[in-house]
């Protein structure tokens, strides 16, 4: 995450839940790496069944442990992602 991003937490929380644009939510753990937040566990099951080379991923704050994950393809389209089956271990429990 940019260093401008992540300046507006007190305290980066170890844990966000990510939803998509049709309400599908997840979560994912924080790790922190040569002074950078990384999104970590949980982030590579969700990457490899939406995001393809060339798409543009965006995230908006919605609350200070949840993400708004917009994804535009390669002609800058807002893809629309389904619910998908992930690893149990990551579904977001509302």
């Amino acid at each position: 995450m940019p260093l401008d991003f992540t300046k507006h937490f007190v305290a980066v929380p170890t844990e966000f839940k990510l939803r998509n644009n049709t309400d599908c939510s997840w979560k994912v753990t924080v790790k922190l790496m040569n002074g950078r937040v990384t999104l970590d566990q949980g982030w590579a099951s969700y990457a490899v069944h939406q995001i393809k080379i060339g798409y543009m991923v965006t995230f908006k704050l919605l609350t200070p442990d949840t993400l708004k994950v917009i994804i535009f393809d390669d002609n800058g389209i807002e893809v629309v992602n389904k619910c998908r089956k992930h690893d149990e271990a990551f579904v977001a429990k509302e």
